[in-house]
């Protein structure tokens, strides 16, 4: 086949496995699920890049228990901190594309506006940090790399949000959501298809010499608090729930106490990518009612 060599780690995730449908056609996939390598071994990272031999490696594996992480540092730095550093390594010896996804946890959440790529970082949580540290081992790497901050991630494949609404939406008539927290959810697919456009971009020479290489903000458009976003779950899920709708009532976050903080403001601006590249993602109302739509159009055994 013509076209590029694509590694994708993180193949079987939420991202992962949008990246596999909008990356189909390129060139050649290999995909690389998380029981394929160790990600705390630098040794098979190095082994599994080597052997494959890729023109673009597409990072979607990740530690993402953000409260668990606070107990278990040192899995999570591995995973999240130093494996893509390694990627970089590798990618950097072959002139590879590496394609990498961060979080929005980096910010504090002090900020009264969106939050811009060269804003200073300031992790609430053992996770942002680890996520923090991966940039920056990327960064020391060098080479031709494309970091992509996103945030509330969810989508049709995977543990997420929606899932849990949707799960608990069938089994209770009230539910208490944090109100104070505000973000943009973002879906799998649209981070999927955004990553598929700059890739385009950058490997026909039309984002220009490596320049286009840095931090880049990657969320859907527009902001939500998380009991906003799951009312807007149960008004387009009705087909989905039997006809349930469940009672949303708003909480502030010391009512939920977690053991890793959540930064009050998540909002990204993604200003930058449009642009650099030309890319905007739908706005986060669109954006769900594509995953919906999914949801609706899968035959009743799925």
């Amino acid at each position: 086949m013509n076209g590029p060599r694509i590694l994708i780690f993180g193949s079987s995730g939420q991202v992962g496995t949008e990246l596999q449908r909008s990356f189909s056609g390129l060139g050649e996939t290999v995909i690389c699920a998380r029981t394929e390598v160790d990600l705390t071994a630098e040794e098979q990272i190095r082994a599994t890049i080597q052997r494959v031999a890729p023109d673009v490696i597409l990072n979607a594996a990740a530690y993402t228990a953000v409260d668990k992480a606070e107990s278990e540092r040192d899995l999570a730095m591995a995973i999240n901190g130093r494996a893509p550093g390694v990627m970089a390594e590798e990618a950097l010896r072959r002139n590879a594309l590496l394609v990498h996804y961060s979080t929005d946890y980096v910010f504090d959440g002090s900020k009264s506006g969106a939050w811009a790529e060269e804003d200073p970082t300031n992790p609430l949580n053992l996770y942002g940090a680890s996520k923090l540290a991966g940039e920056e081992a990327i960064r020391g790497a060098g080479g031709r790399t494309l970091i992509f901050r996103t945030s509330w991630v969810y989508g049709p494949h995977g543990h997420n949000f929606l899932f849990t609404m949707l799960r608990l939406g069938r089994q209770r008539d009230e539910l208490k959501i944090v109100d104070d927290q505000r973000g943009a959810p973002t879906t799998s697919i649209a981070i999927a298809d955004a990553t598929r456009a700059v890739v385009d971009a950058v490997l026909s020479g039309k984002a220009g010499e490596q320049e286009w290489a840095g931090v880049y903000h990657m969320t859907c458009s527009g902001a939500v608090s998380w009991c906003g976003f799951a009312q807007a779950i149960f008004a387009r899920a009705q087909a989905l729930l039997d006809g349930r709708a469940p009672r949303v009532l708003p909480i502030a976050s010391s009512e939920y106490p977690t053991p890793a903080r959540r930064p009050h403001n998540s909002v990204l601006s993604c200003e930058k990518l449009r642009t650099r590249f030309g890319v905007q993602l739908p706005a986060w109302e669109q954006a769900l009612d594509t995953v919906i739509g999914r949801f609706a159009a899968r035959p009743a055994s799925a």
